[in-house]
């Protein structure tokens, strides 16, 4: 119990003091909030609370690192938005003193782009990218809670142009086998940028506070998933001329600010990610979600579009799990992301078997 409120009160202690540090601050390295699973990015694109053997998860809550991850691998792939790539791989394994590691890669690129100087003469083509290097460590503490923390050690490129970084994200989780019930909460991305790609204009790291829960229904194969994000500020939306779903005054045309009850409401979805999971067989799942922030942030004032839905399902099958997601940002901005993730020892497992059963039906 003990190790419990220590490290709610580290996390929480993390987050005042990070949020102190970046008012008036810009973001950098914002590729770390991406989503590198697809079953992150079908249930709405931030934190998810679960406890399984799917590595894909360990790099959005390292609280999730343990052994029923041992010997697993993840692979994904997101085609974001024109020629820019998302990718990731991470593997995990369990020493039985030391606890669970994980190490794996972020990647976004951005492809290849024509270069000029400031009088328009071409000057070739250039690159550019971010990357991330993840060490990560987990440890159950008991059989209801556990804790981790990622380590990450970020580098980026545009053309000539280069930075670095170190970050850690630091989680807790807690879990009610009997309720089916899971909590987690995580502070992401606490650290500073080394080197800044123009001398002297360090910028802030894209600090976040969240908080998961999920929990399995009793009777129905349904698992509902809510997610609070960004809860070290409360002012998620912005009001003035250059909101262009402000409604002015047709004589004096000041602005026509919404009620109070309407501004409070709309802050307080934005910090909310609602996502059902629905698994009608054993190794087959749907995903689910709806994300009311990149709603607020991505709609159209000329149509009505499915901006801050999600969905994506997921298939496991003997020691291999395929998965594939798809979220919408606005029309024609709808990245599709794929996964595959292997359990080396479940997979040894069945191929042993096989030959057991092989080698049963053709001895006399």
């Amino acid at each position: 119990m003990r190790h419990r409120y220590l490290i709610w009160t580290l996390l929480l202690m993390a987050g005042m003091l990070h949020t102190q540090a970046q008012t008036g601050g810009r973001y950098v390295y914002n590729f770390l909030n991406l989503n590198y699973s697809s079953r992150v990015m079908a249930l709405g694109g931030n934190l998810i609370s679960v406890r399984d053997d799917n590595p894909a998860l360990i790099l959005m809550n390292p609280s999730s690192i343990s052994e029923r991850q041992h010997n697993t691998l993840s692979v994904n792939y997101t085609d974001y938005f024109t020629h820019s790539s998302a990718m990731s791989a991470v593997y995990s394994h369990t020493f039985p003193k030391a606890g669970s590691f994980a190490i794996g890669v972020q990647a976004l690129a951005y492809g290849s782009f024509r270069g000029a100087d400031e009088t328009g003469i071409e000057t070739g083509r250039f690159n550019a990218g971010d990357y991330a290097l993840v060490i990560g460590w987990g440890r159950e503490l008991s059989p209801h809670f556990s804790v981790g923390a990622n380590l990450k050690t970020i580098f980026s490129h545009y053309g000539p142009y280069f930075s670095s970084g170190m970050a850690v994200d630091l989680a807790g989780s807690y879990f009610n086998d009997e309720n089916n019930l899971s909590l987690t909460l995580l502070a992401k991305n606490i650290g500073l940028q080394l080197s800044a790609y123009a001398p002297g204009n360090r910028e802030t790291l894209p600090f976040d506070l969240q908080f998961a829960l999920s929990q399995r229904l009793k009777h129905v194969p349904i698992r509902y998933h809510i997610t609070l994000h960004s809860l070290y500020r409360w002012n998620m939306n912005h009001y003035g001329y250059d909101n262009p779903f402000m409604e002015t005054d047709a004589i004096t045309g000041e602005l026509q600010y919404p009620s109070k009850v309407a501004q409070f409401a709309d802050n307080f979805f934005r910090h909310f990610v609602f996502g059902i999971e629905i698994e009608p067989i054993k190794y087959f799942s749907i995903q689910v979600a709806y994300n009311h922030n990149i709603h607020q942030e991505m709609k159209v004032l000329s149509r009505k579009s499915m901006a801050g839905f999600s969905y994506g399902f997921q298939l496991n099958i003997k020691g291999i799990r395929f998965g594939f997601s798809r979220l919408h940002y606005a029309v024609g901005a709808t990245p599709n992301c794929f996964d595959f993730a292997f359990n080396f020892d479940e997979l040894a497992k069945n191929s042993k078997e096989r030959k057991t059963r092989k080698l049963e039906r053709i001895t006399p």
